[in-house]
C-alpha cells in the first residue's frame, strides 16, 4: 500500500486525485490552509487532513504531490526534499495514477469539463465502470472523481501549470484553443505550443479528435495530420468545411427541456459498412453543448460502444456543478450559476440563457477571475455582455495573484464595458440587498464566476424567500 501526501488537498485537482487513491485502497494524507468543502469531503472519504502546513504532516509518505499554488518554500515541500521523498506536481504524478489504463483526455480552453463529464457518464451508464477525474461534480454521478474497475480512465486535461503534459492519451480531445492563463502562458503562441506538446504525447496508436468549429483546434489537427498522426475531426453540419468532418451533428431543433434534438453521424466505417447515425436529445442548454455532445459521442464510437445506448445515456445527462446550474426559482426569479470566466465563455453562456429564456430580463453578475487574465483580455471582456439587460461587476477574484500596485480594479473594468446599464458593486457579494430590490418576477440572475461568487446566488435566493414571507 502506497502512502501519498497531498499539499493543497482542498483544491479541485488534488481532492479528485485523493478520492481516486482512497477508492483504490491507498493511504492518503493532506494539508491545506482551511477546511474547504472539498477537503472535508476527502476527510469524510477516509483521508487524514491537516489544517495548516507543518513538516511532521508528511511523516510516512512515499510521495508528496503539490498543487500549483504551493511554492517551493512550503515547509512540507522542504521537509520532503530533505528526506528524499519524491515531490511531484499533478503532471508528474499522472503516470502513476493512470498506470495500466486506457487514457481518454479532454483538453481545451472551453467545454472540457462538460465534455469529460458526458463521457464519464456515458461510459458508466453503458457498464464500462471507468475511472474518471472531472473539474466539477457530475450531477448524474454525484461526484467529480472515481476509481472504477474498468480499463478506461477519463480525465479533464487541465492546461494550467501544464498538467496535461503528464498525460499520454489513447484518445485526446481538443475542443478549442483560445489564449487563457496568461500567468502561465504570457503569449498566445506559448499557449498554442502547450497544446501541441500535449498532442505530441499521444501514444503511438492514439488518435487526436479536434473540433472543426475552432481555428486553433483546426490548426492543431492539420499539424498532426501532416506529421503522420491519426487525427480525426468533429463539428456541426454547416459551413467552415464541417460537412466533411469525421463526426457531425446536424438538424438541430430546440426541445421542451431547453436543449437541442439533433442527429449524430459517424463516418467511421461500421462492420456492416457505411456511416452510423443516431438521434440525440439533450436537456443541457446551448449550441455549445451540442458540440460537447458530438465530441463525447465520437469518443464512444472510437471505443466501439453502441451509439444507441450512448445516446440514450446522454439524454439523461444533467450537467455539472456551476455550468449553467439552476440554483433555484423564488418569486418568479430564476438564479443560475455558471463558471464562465473568459470572454468567449461569457458570450456563449449569455447566448444560451437568451435562447433558453427569451422573454426574461437577464441580470449578469460577473466576478472577474485573476488580474492577469482580466488585463490581457480587457478589450474582449468589454464587449462580452451585449445579450444581458443589466451587468454588475464585482471585485476581481485574485486567486493565486497579489493585487496590483497601480490601482487597476473592477471599477475600471465596469466603466469600459460596452453596455448602457453596467455597474461596479464591490459589496454585493456579501450584501445582496441592492440586487434583491431590483429583481422582479420574470428576472433571470446569471452569476458568472470561477471564484467564490456562487455564494451570492445562495444569498439572493435566501433574501427572495424572506421577501416572500413579508
Amino acid at each position: 500500500m502506497t502512502h501519498v501526501h497531498l499539499v493543497g488537498i482542498g483544491g479541485a485537482g488534488l481532492s479528485a486525485i485523493a478520492r481516486v487513491l482512497l477508492e483504490r485502497g491507498e493511504t492518503v494524507t493532506g494539508s491545506d490552509r482551511t477546511l474547504s468543502a472539498l477537503a472535508q469531503a476527502v476527510r469524510d472519504a477516509g483521508a487524514r487532513v491537516y489544517i495548516g502546513h507543518k513538516a511532521e504532516n508528511i511523516a510516512g509518505a512515499d510521495y508528496v504531490v503539490r498543487s500549483s499554488a504551493i511554492t517551493d518554500d512550503n515547509v512540507e515541500i522542504q521537509a520532503a526534499l530533505s528526506k528524499g521523498i519524491p515531490v511531484l506536481k499533478r503532471a508528474g504524478f499522472m503516470p502513476y495514477l493512470m498506470r495500466g489504463q486506457k487514457c481518454v483526455a479532454v483538453a481545451g480552453t472551453h467545454g472540457k469539463t462538460t465534455t469529460t463529464a458526458m463521457i464519464a457518464w456515458m461510459l458508466t451508464a453503458t457498464g464500462q465502470d471507468p475511472s474518471f477525474i472531472v473539474g466539477s461534480p457530475v450531477a448524474n454521478l454525484d461526484r467529480n472523481a472515481r476509481a472504477g474497475n474498468g480499463s478506461i480512465f477519463v480525465i479533464e486535461a487541465d492546461e494550467y501549470d501544464r498538467m496535461f503534459h503528464g498525460l499520454e492519451a489513447d484518445i485526446a480531445v481538443v475542443t478549442n484553443i483560445e489564449h487563457d492563463h496568461p500567468d502561465c502562458y504570457p503569449t498566445e503562441a506559448d499557449f498554442r505550443q502547450a497544446f501541441l506538446e500535449f498532442a505530441r504525447r499521444l501514444r503511438d496508436d492514439g488518435v487526436l479528435l479536434t473540433c472543426m468549429e475552432d481555428q486553433g483546434a483546426r490548426s492543431l489537427h492539420e499539424w498532426m495530420a501532416q506529421n503522420g498522426k491519426r487525427a480525426l475531426t468533429y463539428g456541426l453540419n454547416h459551413g467552415m468545411g464541417n460537412a466533411g468532418a469525421d463526426f457531425i451533428s446536424r438538424d438541430l431543433q430546440t426541445n421542451q427541456q431547453g436543449g437541442f434534438d439533433f442527429e449524430f453521424i459517424s463516418r467511421l466505417t461500421s462492420n456492416q459498412g457505411g456511416k452510423k447515425a443516431v438521434r440525440v436529445s439533450l436537456q443541457v442548454v446551448g449550441r455549445h453543448n451540442v458540440l460537447n455532445a458530438t465530441a463525447a459521442l465520437a469518443v464512444t464510437d472510437l471505443l466501439h460502444l453502441p451509439l444507441a445506448e450512448a445516446a440514450a445515456a446522454l439524454a439523461e445527462f444533467r450537467g455539472t456543478a456551476r455550468r449553467f446550474e439552476i440554483r433555484g426559482e423564488v418569486q418568479g426569479v430564476i438564479v443560475i450559476d455558471d463558471y464562465a470566466h473568459h470572454p468567449t465563455e461569457i458570450r456563449t453562456t449569455l447566448a444560451a440563457a437568451r435562447g433558453r429564456y427569451p422573454n426574461r430580463e437577464i441580470w449578469a453578475v460577473w466576478q472577474p477571475h485573476t488580474y492577469s487574465r482580466t488585463r490581457v483580455l480587457f478589450a474582449e471582456f468589454a464587449q462580452a455582455f451585449t445579450q444581458a439587460d443589466h451587468v454588475v461587476v464585482l471585485d476581481v477574484y485574485a486567486a493565486r495573484e497579489a493585487p496590483p500596485t497601480d490601482g487597476f480594479s473592477s471599477r475600471e473594468i465596469a466603466r469600459a464595458i460596452q453596455h448602457t446599464d453596467a455597474h461596479y458593486h464591490p459589496g454585493l457579494l456579501h450584501s445582496p440587498a441592492w440586487l434583491i430590490e431590483r429583481l422582479q418576477p420574470g428576472s433571470l440572475l446569471l452569476v458568472l464566476s470561477a471564484g467564490d461568487a456562487d455564494q451570492l446566488s445562495g444569498g439572493v435566493l435566501s433574501g427572495l424567500r424572506e421577501r416572500l414571507k413579508n
